[in-house]
């Protein structure tokens, strides 16, 4: 049996990190059964009906469809601030949604980490800049303050849900302060956010 020299040995071990990195660490799967449950609780039956149902936004099989999990996060992030608005003026409040439940409900839409292409983090990077990202945020304290810097370490980075729920909670307040500084409130498309995401990842370990 040939033996890999420790050098060499070592490179694949940093290899193999860089891709885990990358890729990010695999959510566990969540509930289906939980996530229509939470669907109803949480009142997006409320517009999002079956389609020939009156409802005020898009019909639920347009959401609920086989995609990538980082393909709705950025389908989510997308629909907040009009959904925001609408429930501001229904006087209905801003639901929680925690990263298990938002596991749940990923699991109920039909998304998945493994229909997610793989990321490309030379992509990432250009959305990052593309997309406005530090007119608000900083990376490695380059870009604005108004937001925290995208290099502090944080578990959003790990999985999907926990990305999506970390954004939920941060598009409102995000949407009144682009509207605030004349900035055009992002929108992400097919694998942009899981690049966006992955470039993130890595971007945190090189401070």
């Amino acid at each position: 049996m040939t033996r890999v020299p420790a050098p060499a040995r070592r490179l694949l071990g940093g290899l193999a990190c860089a891709v885990a990195l990358a890729t990010g660490v695999q959510a566990a799967s969540g509930d289906p059964v939980r996530g229509r449950a939470l669907f109803e609780a949480k009142h997006c039956a409320r517009c999002h009906a079956p389609r020939g149902q009156p409802g005020a936004g898009p019909a639920l099989e347009e959401l609920r469809r086989p995609q990538g999990a980082f393909e709705l996060a950025g389908r989510l992030w997308n629909h907040a601030p009009a959904m925001f608005a609408r429930l501001t003026e229904g006087g209905i409040p801003w639901p929680e949604i925690g990263a298990a439940e938002m596991a749940d409900l990923m699991a109920y839409l039909e998304a998945a980490p493994a229909r997610d292409r793989a990321p490309d983090l030379f992509k990432g990077e250009t959305t990052l800049v593309q997309k406005g990202c530090l007119k608000c945020h900083s990376l490695r304290r380059e870009g604005a303050r108004f937001a925290p810097d995208f290099a502090e370490r944080r578990v959003d980075y790990d999985s999907a849900p926990d990305w999506a729920a970390r954004m939920w909670r941060h598009t409102p307040g995000m949407a009144a302060k682009a509207r605030e500084l004349g900035i055009l409130y992002p929108r992400f498309s097919d694998d942009e956010m899981r690049n966006l995401v992955a470039f993130l990842r890595t971007a945190t370990i090189r401070q």
